[in-house]
């Protein structure tokens, strides 16, 4: 028996069905064009992942579509291109993603394929060694981009022996150490009906939708021992610096503050601070520190959204004789926020770009597909599209300076550059 919420005029114009196995259904009908795009959440991600193990969801998400009962990794390729169609796997830190999409007539084959995939993968070892190769190479590689070093050094000194602290690629010694065994346990503790929503939306009806997601989903049985409860540590705020010398010819300076998850009432506030800051050639950091003062090759702030606290940073890249003066700059912007209200125009400003991109991010039947099963996978329900909106809307000067003084007093500081350079500019 398959319980389905139907939406009223206030709520989100999407449909929510949960089988009698706890899978959860989500539809968007858009007959606008031949295409349907769907979305398959799992309520996994690195965050459940073992530390001595970190990697193991990107190296299972890198092989879950090279083989599955009765189909090689060629065959399903095969398969899916023979139509036209894209299936691809993904995770995150707080989520894993299977994603596909067809034109309107393929969709049945294609989402009894997906299901095929999900839920009996063979992970053949050739894939898996094929895929660790890979994966240890983008690791290399990144350890070559200061960006992402400066990055690595915030998220480990900011969250400590939280998952958080790990890239989601895992490193060199935890990547090696993942057998095909663990890939196994893996699936089985999480990938289960209980835990995994699945979001349609493009030309499909609700009983079109749900009765091939029941065809194909729906003898998913629930196993007898609930899924782990994740026990994650507490993050313990210590703000400190850390330096990497890499012969580079830039500086990336990067301050780090410990923000709010996605369900706390602070978060609008801050992603409009964040919005505010650094978003675009409009930001208070690219006109104040690129433009008006020619300091930085490039400055941003992001403070993405997190099922646990999140981090709000601010980075520069600049040149290394500058790496000083940047550093000051990027700190009195923060502070400015925390001893006065952002005005007017400016904070409806940001209001408007957020709420403009939101928009713009809905357009396309993955797009929508997307923002709703993750808003249900993270456990804030398919209202919160609309209650996003109204939140942002809501944020007064008055919240915005609040949320600044509680969150963005003391940074963490992450440099990379030029040993003299970075050296000089923590004195």
């Amino acid at each position: 028996m398959t319980q389905t919420v139907k939406p009223s005029l206030a709520q989100s114009p999407i449909h929510r069905t949960v089988l009698d196995n706890g899978l959860v259904v989500l539809v968007a009908e858009n007959p606008a064009a031949d295409i349907i795009a769907g979305r398959i959440f799992i309520r996994a991600g690195s965050c459940y992942e073992k530390r001595e193990q970190a990697g193991l969801a990107h190296l299972l998400a890198a092989v879950l579509t090279k083989g599955c009962e009765g189909l090689s990794s060629l065959e399903i390729a095969e398969q899916v291109e023979s139509v036209g169609a894209s299936l691809s796997a993904d995770t995150s830190t707080d989520y894993f993603l299977l994603s596909l999409k067809t034109v309107t007539s393929d969709f049945s084959e294609i989402l009894a394929l997906a299901g095929r995939i999900l839920r009996s993968p063979t992970f053949p070892k050739t894939q898996v060694e094929l895929e660790r190769r890979l994966a240890l190479q983008n690791i290399r590689s990144q350890k070559e981009q200061p960006f992402t070093l400066a990055l690595e050094q915030m998220r480990q000194v900011m969250y400590q022996n939280h998952p958080y602290a790990m890239s989601v690629l895992g490193d060199e010694n935890t990547l090696n150490s993942i057998t095909k065994e663990h890939l196994v346990e893996y699936h089985q503790t999480y990938f289960r009906p209980d835990n995994v929503v699945i979001s349609i939306a493009g030309r499909i009806t609700l009983p079109e939708a749900v009765d091939l997601v029941q065809q194909f989903f729906g003898d998913w049985q629930v196993p007898t021992v609930a899924p782990p409860v994740l026990n994650l540590p507490d993050i313990t705020i210590n703000p400190r610096h850390q330096l990497k010398p890499v012969q580079t010819q830039q500086s990336i300076v990067m301050l780090g503050y410990l923000g709010p998850s996605v369900s706390s009432p602070d978060y609008a506030a801050m992603k409009l601070l964040s919005t505010y800051l650094g978003n675009g050639l409009s930001s208070r950091l690219f006109v104040e520190l690129r433009e008006k003062r020619g300091l930085a090759y490039e400055v941003s702030a992001f403070y993405p959204t997190r099922l646990y606290p999140a981090s709000f940073v601010v980075y520069m890249g600049t040149a290394p004789e500058n790496t000083s003066i940047a550093l000051e700059g990027l700190h009195t912007e923060v502070e400015l926020l925390c001893h006065a209200e952002v005005s007017p125009n400016s904070l409806q400003a940001a209001k408007n770009k957020i709420l403009g991109q939101y928009a713009l991010g809905k357009q396309t039947n993955g797009q929508i597909a997307q923002i709703y099963g993750w808003y249900e996978i993270l456990g804030l329900g398919i209202d919160f599209d609309r209650e996003f909106q109204e939140l942002i809307t809501c944020v007064t000067a008055q919240d915005a300076l609040k949320s600044a003084q509680q969150y963005l007093q003391q940074p963490y500081i992450s440099l990379v550059g030029q040993e003299a350079a970075i050296n000089q500019a923590i004195k």
